[in-house]
C-alpha cells in the first residue's frame, strides 16, 4: 500500500493546485448545496487495505457513475440481450438529448446517456424482485462497502427536478 499511498499523494496535489473552474450541478437543487471545494482520493486494494487523503471520508453523491453499476448488473442479468434495446456507440450530444433519442428512432446511443440509464433501470426492474434493495446490495458486494447508501434529499431533489428524464421516458 505504501507505493500507492505516494502515487495518491501525488495526484491529489497536482490536481488540487489545478484552478478549479468548473460548477456546481444546480439543475438538481440538493447537490447545488455542496461544498464546491470537497474533494478526496480513496484506494482500497483486494486485502480491504484503505488509504485516503483530503476529503475521502465525507459522502457524496456519485451521480451518473452509478450508471456504470446498473450496467454491470444488467449485464450479469441481460447479457448479450441486453445490447437489443441499448447500443454501444458515442453520442456526441449532450446526456439528456431529445434529438438523439428520436435521430435513433428511440433506442439510446449508450447505455451512459440518460436514455440510456433508463432501459437499463428497465431491465433491472423486470429482473430484480426489490430493485432498490436488491441493487443497493449490488452495489455494496461489489464495492465491499456494507455502509454504501443512497440519500433520501437528492433522490427526492431529483425527483423534484427531473422533468426531463420523464420527458424522454415518455419519447
Amino acid at each position: 500500500m505504501e507505493h500507492y499511498k505516494k502515487i495518491i499523494e501525488d495526484i491529489y496535489a497536482e490536481v488540487k493546485s489545478v484552478e478549479d473552474i468548473g460548477t456546481l450541478a444546480n439543475y438538481i437543487p440538493e447537490l447545488a448545496l455542496v461544498d464546491a471545494n470537497n474533494f478526496g482520493i480513496n484506494i482500497t486494494n483486494i486485502n480491504n487495505t484503505s488509504f485516503g487523503v483530503g476529503d475521502f471520508n465525507k459522502k457524496f453523491s456519485i451521480q451518473s457513475i452509478s450508471k456504470l453499476l446498473s450496467l454491470t448488473l444488467a449485464y450479469k442479468l441481460e447479457g448479450e440481450k441486453l445490447w437489443d434495446r441499448v447500443d454501444v456507440e458515442p453520442s456526441g450530444n449532450p446526456f439528456n438529448s431529445f434529438l438523439q433519442l428520436e435521430t435513433d428512432l428511440g433506442k439510446p446511443r449508450n447505455p451512459f446517456i440518460n436514455s440510456g440509464a433508463i432501459v437499463v433501470c428497465d431491465i433491472l426492474l423486470s429482473h430484480l424482485k426489490n430493485p432498490k434493495d436488491d441493487f443497493l446490495n449490488f452495489c455494496r458486494e461489489i464495492s465491499n462497502n456494507i455502509n454504501l447508501n443512497y440519500s433520501e434529499k437528492v433522490t427526492q431533489s431529483e425527483k423534484d427536478s427531473g422533468f426531463r428524464n420523464i420527458a424522454i421516458c415518455n419519447l
